[in-house]
């Protein structure tokens, strides 16, 4: 297998074993199969030579209106229709709406000298969890006409297929679609239990008891169904954006696509809003906030609620103490780009982000922070608020230790004694 971009830097760091994101498990693999099964090259050209299938797995960042911008994998598939010097299938991994794959076999026709058969093959991987999502999949959809094609993709996921036959064959236009379908699917479960979470919160309910209640009907099923402060990363707001925009431009109104990313957003100004009432007001105040990425097991802050809560921070005269244990780096970055860099301080250890600290906020539920020592965040803190963002603490352990609870859809915890 050949892997090829553009960045030489980024081959050079590849090929070194180095992973420039994390993602659990991935260095592992590449350790162990460079250079005898995998290399890396900016070659194109050279890359696809003697290749039966070619996977464009570029990205499709969005556009202002939200639609996918497509120049990366147009520009792919003119590449290797071009440099192709025989017969092969063109893979289209990367996310795209539905009508691609019939805009880049107009690109082929154009360009190939050699029969080139493009299937669309969405991915279905969870960061933090990619490579365990690839090795076992709960299904490989396959989109193409072509007998031919079908039968190479057929071969090349065999390995994977051993125990049952995980593929599924369909049309593109049906292949292209479900990805987007898929991820709008979950979004809205998310959306739909934090909108449950705040009428959880003016009735005195439990959002934790009613979600227990609610995965267990089998039609439901557990998954997705945690009260937090919304989904972010690079694929469920862009995705949901993107189909919603398709919709549009085929005259179909997708509502609620669209209302669960217009409710993704109500979650952290509640928070905020609850966080004002509580501590007296948030000007002047200092904030902890325990995770950036926008989930655990990744190092991805990208549309991550925990920026969007510093933001409202500083609109109000807040200052932050943060701490991730992976996403620093990348945290910095973005908060640099988004004008609010100035107002919060980036440390390694979570407990020293409490430090002096007004209130301490959950925002990303990684698993060292489910079970803190509840008596030291007493100690380093000046206040004694704790904001669950995640319903990740044990509200009664909290309140036991002097410390106020107040969770996302979950009755406030005073503290005890």
């Amino acid at each position: 297998m050949v892997c090829v971009d553009i960045d030489e830097s980024k081959l050079k760091r590849l090929e070194a074993g180095e992973v420039p994101f994390f993602e659990p498990r991935l260095d592992e693999l590449i350790k162990r199969n460079w250079p005898e099964r995998l290399t890396f090259s900016s070659d194109l050209k050279e890359a696809i030579r003697g290749a039966k299938a070619v996977f464009i797995a570029v990205g499709t960042p969005p556009h202002e209106d939200g639609s996918a911008d497509l120049s990366h994998v147009l520009k792919v598939a003119t590449d290797v229709s071009q440099h192709a010097e025989h017969d092969l299938v063109l893979v289209l991994k990367s996310t795209v709406p539905v009508g691609t794959n019939a805009r880049v076999r107009q690109v082929v026709a154009k360009h190939a000298k050699h029969k080139i058969s493009v299937v669309s093959n969405p991915e279905f991987l969870k960061e933090g969890d990619a490579v365990n999502d690839f090795m076992k999949p709960d299904r490989v959809v396959v989109g193409t006409d072509d007998d031919e094609a079908f039968a190479v993709m057929n071969l090349l996921y065999a390995p994977f297929n051993r125990q049952q036959n995980r593929l599924q064959r369909v049309s593109p236009q049906s292949a292209e679609i479900v990805k987007y379908a898929a991820n709008a699917m979950l979004a809205t479960k998310i959306s739909f239990m934090n909108e449950i979470a705040r009428l959880c919160d003016v009735t005195g309910a439990d959002v934790e008891d009613v979600r227990i209640a609610l995965g267990t009907d089998t039609r439901i099923g557990m998954q997705f169904l945690y009260a937090g402060l919304g989904f972010g990363g690079s694929c469920f707001p862009k995705d949901l954006r993107a189909l919603v925009n398709t919709g549009n431009e085929l005259g179909v109104s997708l509502r609620v696509a669209e209302a669960a990313t217009q409710a993704n957003l109500i979650p952290v100004k509640s928070l905020v809003s609850n966080m004002e009432r509580d501590l007296g007001g948030l000007d002047g105040k200092v904030v902890a906030i325990w995770g950036l990425a926008f989930k655990p097991r990744t190092d991805d802050v990208r549309e991550a609620p925990a920026l969007r809560l510093i933001t409202e921070l500083k609109q109000r005269g807040a200052k932050v103490r943060a701490s991730d244990p992976q996403a620093l780096e990348t945290a910095a970055e973005r908060l640099q780009a988004n004008g609010t860099a100035d107002i919060v301080t980036l440390v390694k250890n979570a407990y020293e982000a409490c430090e002096g600290a007004d209130c301490l906020v959950v925002a990303t539920e990684w698993n060292e922070y489910r079970a803190p020592q509840l008596d030291r965040i007493k100690a380093l803190m000046r206040g004694n608020w704790v904001f669950d963002g995640r319903n990740a603490l044990v509200p009664e352990a909290v309140s036991a230790a002097g410390l106020n609870y107040r969770g996302m859809g979950r009755p406030v915890r005073l503290a005890q004694g």
